[in-house]
């Protein structure tokens, strides 16, 4: 198990050393990113399973609903058991056009036991700025179930939340953030100097034009070229698949719950010596009974206290680490003292304690 950790690790340092990523993995175009849309709405075709009578706001949305249809109904007269209260919520991707379909999430509101085999009635959903941009509808799946009577219950997964895939309509498009413009603005996933100095590098050399331009870590100013001026398509498709190789901060994560270490290629460690031992006490107590001989004329039967005391201790090496040790011979120095992944974790908050770290630890 030890020797697969440092394996893999080994194998993700090689990997990082040798390959470029492109530049539409680790930036985006302003504008250009998804939306967030949400809706209230019922689920009708419950078994039994839909919300109680407390929760009320399910009995009133079917009376709204009714008489929008031109029934009238008394509030107090409805005992509804098959219709639960909802939160419809979906995502909807740059440049969707009308008629393009979206998945959609389903998700009880109220106190309703099971959704499974309900019908989501027609809900919009609506962006942040409260447009409607898409409607949902149909058989919400949950892939689950949940019975029970008063002794026992059985249940499955979550039922109370559910899935319509292609549930959603798109009703109105978002605008074309592309259109007439002579120049973008490319976002870094994550701020980095070295990073965005090498995609404008990468631009202009492809190019053979100082068409790209940065003002902070964090983005790329590109300036449409005229042979590109009515193809912005062609322009952006020509350069987010130009190669990079990304800069990465020096960093070692470390989760202390389920033993996970991962370190990055940038971590340097200065001349320390490190030495690992456990330390094992064991006391048991067993504790005898003494008592008189039998047909004995005297004594009196007691307790003796009995300890056994154990002490082990674990020899282990003191290795040296030599200055500006690259993560490679940190991980062959550690193999050898022998710890586990667990016991790496205090090394390296020692390591870290003491200056020698030259990396930003984080322990999640």
């Amino acid at each position: 198990m030890r020797r697969t950790l440092f394996f893999i690790i080994g194998v993700l340092f090689l990997a990082s050393t040798a390959h470029a990523i492109r530049i539409k993995d680790i930036a985006s175009f302003e504008g250009v990113r998804e939306n967030q849309l949400v809706g209230y709405g019922l689920v009708v075709g419950l078994n039994g399973s839909g919300d109680s009578d407390q929760a009320f706001m399910h009995i009133q949305s079917v009376v709204n609903m009714l008489e929008r249809m031109g029934i009238t109904t008394n509030v107090g007269s409805l005992k509804l058991k098959n219709v639960a209260a909802v939160m419809v919520t979906a995502t909807l991707p740059p440049f969707t056009k009308q008629g393009n379909q979206l998945d959609v999430t389903v998700s009880s509101l109220g106190d309703a036991k099971s959704i499974a085999g309900g019908t989501l009635i027609m809900t919009p959903l609506r962006g942040g700025d409260n447009q409607v941009y898409a409607v949902a509808q149909g058989s919400v799946l949950t892939n689950s179930f949940a019975f029970g009577g008063q002794a026992a219950s059985a249940q499955k997964n979550h039922p109370t939340a559910g899935t319509i895939p292609s549930g959603a309509l798109v009703e109105k498009e978002l605008p074309n953030v592309l259109a007439g413009k002579t120049t973008l603005r490319l976002n870094l996933h994550k701020a980095d100097f070295t990073t965005a100095s090498r995609i404008e590098a990468a631009i202009n050399n492809k190019f053979s034009s100082s068409i790209a331009s940065t003002t902070d870590p964090g983005s790329v100013i590109l300036r449409i070229p005229e042979s590109y001026a009515s193809r912005t398509v062609d322009f952006v498709a020509a350069l987010e698949t130009l190669e990079v190789r990304p800069d990465n901060q020096a960093k070692v994560v470390l989760n202390e719950r389920t033993g996970t270490i991962v370190m990055g290629e940038n971590v340097r460690i200065s001349t320390v010596a490190v030495s690992h031992g456990n330390l094992s006490l064991v006391i048991r107590e067993t504790p005898q009974v003494s008592q008189p001989t039998a047909l004995s004329t005297g004594g009196q039967t007691v307790t003796v206290p009995r300890t056994e005391l154990k002490v082990t201790e674990e020899s282990r090496r003191l290795m040296v680490m030599p200055e500006g040790a690259s993560i490679g011979d940190v991980v062959r120095a550690l193999n050898q003292l022998g710890v586990t992944p667990r016991d790496l974790i205090g090394i390296f908050q020692a390591i870290k304690a003491s200056g020698a770290l030259q990396a930003d630890l984080s322990i999640i």
